[in-house]
């Protein structure tokens, strides 16, 4: 892990900096921690169904990404969008389409309250699930109903991994913020967030992986 921690406000910089200043399209960045994090899934094993659990912003995008390339490496991988296309950011909703054109399987999950036994069915079949449901700029706790799927991730008994963040973690104190995933694995970007060094973050990210985005952090 890198020898040193980054903050939300960084995190944002960061980004800010690749896309304004050195012209890095948000969505290429997306693809390569999309990948990266898929990578990191291949290399854990995967022996059955791999359950992408993505939210509206550049996290879900990012879990797009994974699906995109696991199923293109022959896994068995399906996409859970929990937000209508329109309400994606830009970045999220170019992975969508492109999910959804090349023909991948993709879920929209719009209305959980009323699918959340339908989401249990789908749970209890996967090898692994994916969390990219929010990602380090969530600064207060999960609302109702994505609470409820957390919720229902956390019971499920399957293995976890999340995208950059545990969803409801706080990325500067790693302490959770209210429902919160308990993952076994997380693959942050750039540098491991500030939270990380709470030794009690380690309850929610489990072991953490780092992977390069195509350019470093200065």
């Amino acid at each position: 892990m890198n020898n040193f921690f980054i903050s939300r406000a960084e995190v944002r910089a960061f980004d800010q900096h690749a896309i304004e200043k050195l012209g890095i399209p948000g969505s290429v960045l997306m693809e390569n921690a999309g990948r990266g994090a898929a990578e990191i899934l291949q290399s854990l094993g995967v022996n059955g169904q791999v359950v992408i659990c993505c939210g509206k912003g550049n996290n879900g995008g990012d879990g797009l990404v994974m699906a995109r390339h696991l199923v293109n490496w022959g896994f068995d991988a399906e996409s859970l969008v929990f937000a209508m296309p329109e309400d994606l950011t830009a970045d999220a909703l170019l992975q969508f389409k492109i999910v959804q054109k090349m023909g991948r399987p993709l879920r929209i999950i719009a209305d959980v309250e009323n699918q959340l036994d339908e989401l249990t069915a789908v749970f209890a079949n996967a090898d692994w699930i994916v969390d990219a449901l929010f990602g380090t700029g969530l600064t207060g706790s999960v609302r109702v109903p994505l609470d409820r799927v957390i919720d229902r991730i956390n019971a499920s008994g399957k293995r976890v991994l999340a995208v950059d963040i545990p969803s409801g973690l706080d990325c500067d104190t790693g302490l959770p913020l209210g429902a919160t995933i308990r993952a076994e694995h997380t693959v942050t970007f750039v540098a491991p967030k500030l939270g990380f060094r709470n030794s009690a973050s380690l309850e929610f990210t489990g072991r953490v992986h780092v992977v390069d985005i195509g350019i470093s952090y200065v």
